[in-house]
């Protein structure tokens, strides 16, 4: 007897992009097409809360397979948000829908920033997660619970491997060569990774990512310490600057200073430091050794442990990958 295809539900939101659906719902679908192979085939389904057509927030017309049915595997597609729109009181019907499916023992996954959908169910409390890189405020602020990790690619966010999450816009073709290579097995995987092209993204998404923006606060005197840092960030000593700046105590100082921005004083001014170095990489041909003095730096050393730290590669590989992607 033929084992039945998988069945594979890609959610789709209006607040969803179409790349990682769409992409899905292609490659997933050319599983077990192969005569010369014996694996199991997917049978993927674009579901959403609402029947018919309807228009997502990049402009794109999506018309859903069928509704939010039953499922081996669910997929929560990214998640796009307004700078002043909350999760909150959203996709009710679909954390509904999702939770029953984690309780009934389903393979639960998301791709780029779906995983906010899993947060706001609550599946993800105390576990690790995945997400795009931009949602690090957010899963700060309203899931503090959930430990956030930024460089993942792909992330077994618990429940013995049955909640994955994945990081990065593209990070949807990682889960697809994932779901193939655990159900369909590693033959089936790298056909598919060879047809479509899906390459490697071992470093993770810290190369592409820069400074989180910082939240919005009221406080006048660290306001004025974030002004001034911008052309006086390589200054020496700089936290010590910051604080006789401010006038306070530098207990004082630190305690607002991490209150109103998030970080604290010192991983600010790395921040700042190691994204102008980004800069200077992408865009200049001065060593490395120059460019960590130009940020404040004279340890060379110190500044490449620190650059591959915070951006997931050396100085020298980020240099060579944006020129790659031709921003030289």
């Amino acid at each position: 007897m033929p084992i039945r295809p998988l069945r594979v539900s890609i959610l789709s939101l209006p607040e969803s992009g179409t790349m990682a659906a769409f992409g899905l719902h292609e490659v997933l679908g050319d599983t077990g097409t192969n005569e010369a192979a014996l694996s199991r085939g997917m049978q993927p389904t674009l579901v959403a809360s609402r029947s018919g057509t309807y228009r997502t927030g990049t402009g794109l017309q999506v018309t859903p397979d069928g509704g939010l049915g039953d499922a081996d595997v669910v997929i929560v597609c990214d998640i796009h948000l307004g700078r002043d729109e909350t999760p909150e009181g959203r996709w009710q019907s679909e954390i509904e829908w999702v939770r029953r499916h984690v309780e009934h023992g389903a393979l639960v996954c998301s791709t780029c920033s779906g995983s906010v959908l899993l947060a706001e169910a609550g599946l993800l409390d105390g576990a690790e997660a995945a997400s795009h890189w931009t949602m690090a405020d957010l899963f700060r602020d309203r899931y503090p619970s959930v430990k956030f990790r930024p460089e993942r690619i792909l992330c077994d966010s618990g429940r013995n491997g049955q909640l994955i999450t994945t990081g990065g816009a593209s990070s949807w073709q990682d889960l697809a060569l994932y779901l193939i290579g655990r159900f369909c097995g590693a033959e089936e995987a790298a056909r598919v990774a060879r047809l479509f092209l899906l390459g490697d993204r071992g470093h993770g998404q810290l190369p592409f990512a820069s400074m989180a923006r910082p939240r919005q606060h009221s406080d006048a005197v660290i306001a004025k310490i974030q002004a001034w840092l911008v052309d006086h960030y390589a200054t020496p000593n700089p936290v010590s600057a910051m604080v006789a700046r401010s006038g306070l105590a530098e207990r004082s100082f630190k305690r607002r200073f991490s209150a109103a921005t998030g970080y604290s004083p010192v991983e600010y001014v790395q921040a700042l430091r190691i994204e102008e170095a980004k800069q200077m990489l992408e865009t200049e041909d001065k060593a490395i050794e120059e460019i960590a003095a130009a940020v404040g730096y004279e340890d060379p050393t110190f500044f490449r442990r620190l650059f591959k730290r915070r951006a997931g590669v050396t100085p020298a590989q980020y240099r060579q990958r944006t020129r790659i992607r031709g921003l030289r």
